[in-house]
């Protein structure tokens, strides 16, 4: 099979060699292409044959450059084929919480082992064969970000709906002990894989140590469109604190076997087990924050190295945070820390309910426009500030479609966005036009 390709990128190896749009990829390296993991592991070495067709003729390209270095070409899909599309029916799926009417891309249910590499996206391998496996571990394709949920065989087909859930999880164990890194997931679920079920699971995964290069135990999310759905329930402080106990104990042991911490809980188990919430060193290398596993720990610590090389004297126009109610507790005290350092800086924080989704939802990525737009009318705010993650990445997009401009015009005031805690400092302290 023939790939065509869409874009060679300035100064890569393909173009230097000549490679140009509208070719199309035969072989590399004598190898038929299927997809994007082909082309990287056959294109891997500094000197790489590109077999190629133009204008109906075979044309063959040696391509020298930097061992690992990509040869630079583009296709008409990111994968060079189409994702693999989930064969679940999860009790959790968040997707199948969503309203009717947003992008039609948002009700995409991804579950491909090539995205949790290129993309850090998690999969249950319930659409994996031996054969795909195999190709992991051949091609030594690491780290893959599995979810796991519960390694109880029953449960694992129950909570996923998927008869194939229970063994699938035998590729775990073989990846790991295969030498490919593997970071877990687990959404605890009251009442399914929490508890004794949950302390089973720990331990299963503890085992293949150091196989498991990182573990993390989040909460599941609850929309208000569950009508038709199994019953869920938010955990409580009670279970939250049981939680943090059992993940902490396993940690423990991890660290006495110079593993590493490896097992973790999200920030949202701490916030609301009432827990302060660890030091940054107790994260390690952050092998889960995108999962929201340390996150705080270091916004807070980053914040704090901000403000301490601040002057006392320094000035900045008044501001309002917006941010969902998880996170409000936490940022609220960052600001009183920046006031008490600075006397001539004010500011607030507003935490935008989720009215859109629910209010149980209470994470800042998911809070839409007209949320945030219908949280703070009436409110006498001089700047507003919002994190980068409540946009789609690299737009002015909300979630439901509503942009920047919209909530520019009809709170009558200019939005500026952060995405990390020096950038919201620098934002606070930047003089305005």
């Amino acid at each position: 099979m023939a790939y065509v390709i869409t874009c060679v990128d300035r100064g890569s190896p393909a173009e230097k060699f000549g490679i140009r749009a509208g070719d199309k990829l035969v072989r590399v390296g004598g190898n038929q292409i299927r997809d994007v993991f082909d082309l990287m592991f056959h294109s891997y070495e500094d000197s790489v044959e590109v077999e190629l067709e133009r204008g109906g003729k075979s044309l063959s390209v040696r391509v020298l450059k930097r061992e690992g270095e990509n040869l630079g070409l583009g296709f008409e899909t990111y994968l060079m084929d189409k994702p693999r599309s989930c064969a679940n029916n999860c009790i959790f799926c968040f997707i199948d919480q969503m309203p009717p009417g947003m992008r039609e891309s948002l009700y995409f249910k991804d579950d491909d082992a090539r995205l949790s590499f290129l993309q850090g996206n998690y999969i249950t391998m319930t659409n994996l064969s031996e054969r795909d496996v195999e190709r992991i571990i051949k091609m030594r394709i690491s780290p893959v970000n599995i979810s796991v949920h519960t390694t109880n065989l029953e449960l694992r087909v129950k909570m996923l709906g998927n008869k194939r859930a229970g063994k699938s999880l035998e590729y775990l164990s073989l990846l790991a002990r295969s030498g490919i890194s593997v970071n877990a997931q687990i959404v605890l679920c009251p009442g399914y894989n929490d508890g004794a079920e949950l302390e089973k699971t720990l331990c299963d995964l503890y085992a293949l140590c150091p196989g498991i290069n990182s573990v993390s135990v989040v909460p599941v999310g609850i929309t208000r469109y569950r009508e038709g759905l199994c019953d869920l329930r938010q955990i409580t402080e009670k279970e939250a604190e049981e939680t943090i106990r059992l993940v902490d104990a396993i940690g423990e042991r991890c660290l006495d076997e110079g593993f590493g911490r490896v097992f973790y809980c999200s920030d949202e188990i701490y916030i609301t087990a009432r827990r302060e919430l660890p030091a940054v060193e107790f994260y390690e290398e952050f092998p889960q924050i995108e999962n929201g596993v340390g996150m705080a720990a270091l916004f807070t610590g980053e914040f704090r190295d901000c403000v301490e090389r601040l002057d006392r004297d320094t000035a900045a126009e008044r501001f309002t945070l917006a941010t969902g109610v998880l996170f409000e507790p936490i940022l609220s005290k960052m600001v009183d820390l920046l006031r008490n350092k600075c006397n001539n800086i004010s500011g607030d924080v507003a935490a935008i309910k989720n009215k859109f989704f629910g209010e149980s939802i209470t994470v800042s990525g998911l809070i839409t426009g007209r949320d945030l737009i219908e949280g703070l009318r009436g409110r006498e705010i001089t700047r507003l500030i919002i994190p980068s993650d409540m946009l789609r990445s690299g737009e002015d997009v909300f979630l439901d479609d509503t942009r920047v401009a919209d909530v520019e015009r009809e709170l009558g005031v200019r939005v500026y966005t952060c995405s990390s805690a020096a950038s919201l400092v620098d934002v606070i302290v930047t003089p305005t036009r």
